[in-house]
């Protein structure tokens, strides 16, 4: 599908190079290197932001907030070369769907931009194939050669972030929340705790350990 993006980045080097790695996904973009013109076409809304919260005349909070005003169901990625705790924090709060603290590989915006698109404009699949297991949303059901795997419900909600993020690093942190919730207190080695479980009951799952940082899922 020929998304439309608008990319709101004031470094000009880098709004070039990031707005050619989009177009090569075939999405139409527009970028901005102020956010004052951006702000003009909240108006126009596309299929995605992509804003840079650090600009030269106004921040990525107040523009978020305009464009959540005019429709608080488009999706938004957040990049920031600040302090990444308190941005990211702050960015979800406001109603943002991602966050990539600079310096990142313009190839993980794509793949998130990606992601995210899919997940926003995509029917709704009742199921998914990852590897030689069936996923079937509706019943929260996996299987492989039509026989059933039994997951606990973290163990499925696991698969099925992971799923979505094929390819992706996912940290531990990341996981952790998206799993049990911001309200969590406890250590993350629950996490490895329970890839491990998920390793155990569905070893042709493609499962990478990146060490020191947390996991990824590649494509079987």
């Amino acid at each position: 599908m020929n998304y439309k993006i608008y990319l709101v980045e004031d470094d000009k080097n880098l709004n070039l190079i990031l707005t050619s790695y989009l177009e090569r996904e075939g999405w139409e973009v527009v970028s901005f290197l102020k956010g004052r013109d951006a702000q003009k076409s909240i108006k126009n809304p596309p299929d995605l932001w992509i804003l840079d919260i650090m600009l030269p005349d106004i921040d990525g909070y107040q523009l978020i907030k305009e464009i959540k005003e005019k429709d608080p169901n488009i999706p938004v990625i957040f990049i920031s070369a600040r302090d990444a705790d308190i941005d990211r924090v702050v960015g979800l709060e406001l109603g943002s769907d991602d966050y990539l603290p600079k310096p990142f590989l313009p190839r993980e915006l794509v793949i998130r931009s990606k992601n995210l698109l899919e997940r926003y404009y995509k029917p709704n699949i009742s199921v998914m194939q990852n590897g030689p297991y069936n996923i079937n949303i509706g019943s929260r059901t996996v299987s492989k050669d039509n026989e059933y795997i039994d997951l606990s419900s973290k163990e499925y909600d696991l698969l099925i972030y992971f799923s979505n993020n094929m390819g992706l690093a996912l940290s531990r942190e990341q996981i952790l929340e998206h799993i049990w919730g911001d309200n969590y207190f406890g250590s993350d080695r629950v996490v490895d705790d329970l890839v491990r479980r998920l390793r155990k009951k569905m070893p042709d799952l493609d499962i990478e350990t990146i060490y020191g940082f947390g996991y990824r899922v590649n494509k079987s």
